[in-house]
């Protein structure tokens, strides 16, 4: 049995106690967590896969547009409907009101993927989005019936692709992927389930560019 130790009255537990431990897991899910949220990690993985795209520099603001439409504009969306209250936080727990999160993810990525084709864009990044279309349209479907894990897909999605387009050596990252299901089981958003089927279908979002 693991006891709790501290050292007064109001005092921070000890390090190795129970609580203390407890406290250190929970530090630990949050900053993983929050840091490998899908904005950031949309941010940073779009960005690469726009330069690998374009052999270049100038494929950056193709995959940073593309980033806006897939990561930032649904945070945006998300952090709007928090401060009306729609919701407590960005993790929206409650499965039956993700839905509109999903069509305005949808409606952004098609707006983005417009721009890109009236613009030239470079075939991996519209591949990309496509790819993330695709990812959005499945975990609508399977939210309808069972809470899957976002986040997780995501980060699966984006290692995936930055593996298939750029270099077969970021599949190193898949701890990183494995840390954001870790975080989002130690959070109590997800079951171990959740995250492991979300990412299954972020990994298979790389299938667009092995096809294509």
């Amino acid at each position: 049995m693991t006891t709790t130790e501290t050292t007064g009255p109001g005092s921070a537990p000890r390090p190795g106690s129970g609580r203390g431990s407890r406290y250190g897991r929970a530090a630990a899910a949050r900053a993983v967590t929050d840091l490998f949220q899908p904005r950031n990690v949309l941010l940073a993985g779009m960005t690469g896969i726009g330069s690998a795209a374009a052999g270049g520099w100038w494929g950056v603001p193709w995959g940073l547009l593309g980033a806006l439409c897939s990561g930032i504009i649904p945070a945006w969306y998300v952090e709007w409907e928090r401060r009306r209250g729609t919701w407590g936080c960005r993790h929206v727990v409650d499965r039956t009101q993700r839905a509109p999160i999903f069509f305005v993810i949808l409606g952004s990525i098609g707006l983005g993927t417009a721009v890109m084709l009236l613009g030239g864009a470079p075939a991996g990044v519209l591949t990309a989005m496509l790819a993330l279309w695709a990812m959005t349209v499945g975990l609508l479907a399977v939210n309808t019936v069972w809470k899957i894990s976002v986040d997780c897909a995501v980060a699966a999605s984006v290692v995936a692709m930055l593996g298939a387009v750029h270099s077969p050596w970021w599949l190193a990252a898949v701890p990183l992927v494995i840390a954001v299901c870790w975080s989002r089981v130690a959070l109590g958003y997800h079951t171990v389930a959740q995250t492991l089927a979300g990412s299954a279908l972020g990994g298979a979002t790389a299938g667009a560019f092995l096809i294509g």
